[in-house]
């Protein structure tokens, strides 16, 4: 039986970074654990672009690898003494405000007209989410990819509210390439695209699982798959359905209001403000943030004085190794959650 729960949390009237507004605010999020009174033994799990909040459940396989094993009783994050929290983000898919969400202004999905936001915007609404659920302050901040994003921002946005962070296959920096360029040209041939307006018109079902069949491979799930699907036409129909799910259930609008949100990010300017031990946290085989990336971070890092350490997966996983080689950088949480404890 799983002991997760699934909540959401509304509120009103929130300036994006941006000068945007919003009328109304709501996330999606699940716990594991219980907070005890006075509200410090929680941690904030952060998901990835394309994932959700139920990465932390035990047993469910996300793309950008299920933490499932990483999180649960005795384990590195463990929930018999945490309360652990993994909240969508605001603009994703998983029953947070997005641009499928009605705008209460206009009766209308907010579609094409959804305002930019930031990653601080991101974090300033787990804040919310997270004094709403009586969280006074978190040990730890940690999440793979865009959820690493997620944590070097709580870092220098909130750098007193938590004892320590872990961006894992990620960067202090997006990666170099125009993901909304990249994106239109997918999706500005789909006939029912209408500029992001596609809610009325059966939707850009097709295009979304061709969009991530492409990103899965490039992720490394192939690998993943092989030992499962040893049959390469049997491999690649494994490869659609999965992706085709995934677009069941997520927006594409959501892939560019994450996406614009990811080219302003930058935390490398603003190193000065960390204050709380790091854990950086790469896999040998990344494509995306590759190995290579790490003696540029933790050179930024240690000349602002900032305490780091850095692992890297030995793992064949590509960007998924977070996930699917866990238990090969789970001594590493485990030691940093237990040095943040003392």
């Amino acid at each position: 039986m799983s002991d997760a729960i699934h909540g959401s949390f509304s509120f009103k009237d929130f300036t994006l970074t941006g000068g945007g507004y919003l009328p109304e605010v709501t996330l999606a999020y699940v716990t594991r654990g219980r907070l005890d009174p006075d509200g410090r033994n929680a941690i904030l799990v952060t998901h990835g672009y394309t994932s959700g909040p139920r990465m932390i459940e035990a047993g469910v396989a996300s793309s950008e690898g299920a933490w499932s094993t990483l999180v649960g009783r005795g384990a590195p994050i463990d929930t018999d003494r945490y309360f652990v929290v993994c909240s969508n983000m605001l603009g994703s898919s998983y029953g947070s405000t997005n641009a499928a969400s009605i705008d209460p202004r206009t009766g209308q999905p907010y579609g094409s007209r959804f305002p930019k936001i930031s990653v601080v915007d991101i974090v300033s609404a787990q804040k919310r989410l997270l004094e709403h659920l009586g969280v006074t302050h978190l040990r730890l901040v940690v999440g793979p990819s865009y959820g690493g994003f997620q944590a070097f921002q709580w870092a220098v946005t909130f750098p007193d509210f938590m004892d320590g962070v872990a961006p894992v296959v990620t960067s202090p920096l997006p990666p170099n390439s125009d993901r909304v360029a990249g994106l239109l040209a997918w999706f500005e041939k789909d006939p029912n695209w209408n500029g992001g307006d596609y809610y009325d018109r059966g939707g850009v079902h097709a295009t979304l699982t061709a969009l991530r069949v492409d990103t899965l491979t490039r992720y490394g799930l192939g690998a993943s798959l092989s030992e499962r699907f040893p049959d390469p036409a049997a491999r690649d129909a494994e490869m659609r359905r999965i992706a085709s799910a995934w677009a069941d259930v997520f927006d594409a609008n959501s892939l560019f209001i994450l996406g614009e949100a990811m080219a302003t990010f930058d935390v490398a300017k603003d190193f000065g403000k960390i204050r709380v031990p790091v854990l950086y946290v790469l896999s040998r085989t990344d494509a995306l943030f590759p190995p290579s990336l790490a003696p540029g971070v933790m050179a930024g890092l240690q000349a602002a004085g900032v305490d780091v350490a850095y692992f890297e997966i030995d793992s064949e996983h590509g960007h998924l190794a977070s996930g699917a080689d866990a238990g090969k950088w789970a001594p590493a949480l485990r030691a940093f959650v237990a040095r943040l404890e003392g």
